[in-house]
């Protein structure tokens, strides 16, 4: 495992999501979302996959985000799995989220053609001003132990 396992349980700053209504029918228009909600004038409801924007606000705020933590090779890393669960109605424009970041796994299965297959997870909860967990975003990572094509391939399609 090249991954580093003391990156389990680093959380990273606090930082600030601002739902603006703008930014909510850009990201509908762009994913092709066509429910109205997105788009009411007033506390337009976001989608799903909207919370994926922290990405542009994690970046405002040093030490936000602890993926880095995991020191993964970004030459045998990917972008694995993307989950949301909502625990209660959608956020809205003009909510304002406080989001943390917190790596919560890092595990290993049995590869085939890249070796054995390292996972991190990542878990951002989204809290409004009261403190109440309005959703959750899990991301998984993983990296492979060598490149498909550095020996143990095999053939697959060749």
């Amino acid at each position: 495992m090249t991954m580093d396992k003391d990156a389990v349980g680093a959380s990273g700053a606090p930082f600030t999501l601002e739902v603006e209504r703008g930014k909510i029918a850009e990201f509908a228009r762009a994913t092709h979302g066509a429910d109205p909600a997105y788009f009411r004038p007033e506390r337009a409801v976001v989608p799903p996959t909207f919370l994926t924007t922290i990405l542009f606000w994690e970046t405002l705020v040093e030490g936000a985000n602890p993926w880095a933590r995991l020191k993964m090779d970004q030459q045998r890393g990917m972008h694995a799995e993307q989950e949301y669960e909502f625990h209660g109605p959608p956020p809205r424009a003009g909510d304002r989220l406080t989001c943390t970041s917190k790596v919560t796994e890092l595990y290993e299965k049995a590869g085939r053609r890249g070796g054995v297959l390292t996972f991190a997870v990542m878990v951002t909860e989204f809290r409004d001003a009261t403190g109440k967990l309005v959703a959750t975003a899990k991301m998984t990572g993983v990296e492979t132990e060598r490149a498909p094509d550095e020996g143990g391939a095999t053939g697959g399609g060749k």
